[in-house]
């Protein structure tokens, strides 16, 4: 492995653990807040348990993603010098005001762990929901850097130099917004499905019966919404990538020649030599309306784009085939849960509707992952689209490779640290949380 794949690996490696993390304490905090709420106005005790036990797991992904996040800015600098001496100065205020508002969050998140009986409860309860709203900001400060680099904004750059660099424009380019959108509508789908599928899990073992039911159901019902409206988002993001970045466009659907009535591919084995995708199902015309809104519509191939501009196409369509798939099964699950809530609710205490939650416990995260490659991965050879290419941006320093081995270690103890905290928090409900409080003045 040279030292250019290894910054590469390495920041990939960073940033797939940190998305999980980052998504869970963005999302977390508002069924925190939803049972806080029930709490609040029902006076059952369970609801109090449900809020506290689940305050004690944002606690937990605060503190990783915190550690990972703080990586991941040091590792930008460290591995990419010529990417941020450049960079820096135009995209620095996103990520400077997600220092605030992860500041406020941090605050925020210590009134609502240490304030039960302490201050009045709705106000209380504001602190847990300020938690969630500065963690959905500070995501989607953090998303808009991200868009700058897909579609940089904001500078002219003459010569070689950026120059009348506007910070604003940068910040609020072409792409944050639908980026942002599908992003945080992912996060919801990926942590609702995934606390669903836990509480679901211990239901079918029978334990804490109507704790985790409740728990269950709303975590349900924000990633089932979340499943059903991500579509719509995912137009819009396909869509604008269609027109900023036709050669990611190209390599989502392996579309390597330029036609009009253009099909939508699903599933193939991309054949980049040949210039063909074998074993697809081709469905003709679908590609252009989804892009253009035009059945007819002219879509732009890799064959007009240069081939050292082309991005790794089997990478990019197999993760795009993946978020797909696994967004589309979701979205499956999630009709069928509210048609059971609507008309068939003994479908609800079926065994066969949780276990299908339960092994959905993954499929959430592993298309945000998927999402997250097709993003960086259909970028490439670009680290500033159109503008500085990866390769010129990584550091001259040797020993990169070294970097990438330590960090994959790190990574790997603190998953098994986090698992194995997040295992003790579940196994200790009956001790800690689901407790009856009968003494309790109300």
């Amino acid at each position: 492995m040279d030292d250019f794949l290894a910054a590469r690996s390495q920041m990939a490696l960073s940033l797939g653990f940190h998305i999980i993390f980052s998504c869970i304490g963005m999302v977390m905090p508002f069924f925190m807040a939803v049972s806080h709420f029930y709490y609040l106005k029902t006076k059952e005790q369970v609801y109090k348990n449900i809020t506290k036990a689940w305050s004690k797991g944002v606690a937990i992904f605060f503190a990783t993603g915190a550690v990972s996040g703080t990586a991941l800015s040091f590792e930008l600098g460290l591995l990419w010098p010529e990417f941020m001496k450049h960079a820096g100065p135009i995209f620095g205020m996103p990520f400077s005001l997600e220092g605030t508002a992860f500041f406020i969050e941090a605050i925020a998140l210590g009134f609502f762990l240490y304030g039960w009986d302490k201050f009045n409860p709705w106000f209380h309860w504001v602190t847990g929901l300020i938690v969630g709203i500065s963690g959905i900001v500070s995501g989607i400060l953090v998303v808009a850097a991200n868009a700058w680099m897909n579609s940089p904004s904001g500078f002219d750059f003459v010569n070689g130099e950026y120059i009348n660099i506007d910070p604003i424009q940068a910040m609020f380019n072409d792409a944050w917004f639908s980026q942002a959108l599908h992003m945080s509508i992912a996060a919801f789908c990926a942590t609702g499905f995934a606390v669903a599928g836990v509480h679901a899990f211990m239901i079918l073992k029978g334990k804490n019966i109507e704790f985790h039911k409740k728990s269950f159901k709303i975590a349900a019902v924000f990633g089932c919404i979340a499943a059903l409206v991500q579509p719509l988002s995912g137009d819009i993001s396909a869509k604008d990538v269609a027109k900023r970045q036709p050669a990611k466009l190209a390599a989502m659907e392996a579309h390597f020649h330029t036609e009009k009535r253009a099909p939508f591919i699903i599933g193939g084995i991309p054949d980049e030599e040949n210039k063909t995708v074998k074993y697809a199902i081709k469905i003709p015309g679908l590609l252009s309306f989804i892009t253009y809104g035009d059945i007819n519509a002219e879509v732009k191939g890799l064959d007009q784009i240069p081939e050292e501009h082309h991005p790794p196409v089997a990478i990019t369509h197999y993760a795009f085939q993946i978020m797909v798939g696994l967004g589309v099964l979701m979205m499956m699950i999630a009709v069928l849960y509210f048609y059971s809530l609507w008309k068939k609710r003994d479908l609800l205490k079926s065994k066969w509707l949780l276990k299908l939650f339960a092994i959905a416990t993954p499929v959430g995260f592993i298309a945000v992952e998927a999402g997250w490659t097709v993003t960086e991965v259909g970028r490439q050879p670009w680290i500033i689209y159109n503008v500085m290419k990866t390769a010129d941006a990584v550091t001259p320093m040797p020993g990169i490779v070294y970097s990438f081995y330590i960090f994959t270690a790190i990574y790997i103890s603190l998953s098994f640290v986090v698992g194995f905290m997040l295992y003790r928090q579940i196994k200790m409900v009956d001790k800690i949380y689901d407790i009856p409080n009968p003494t309790e003045k109300h």
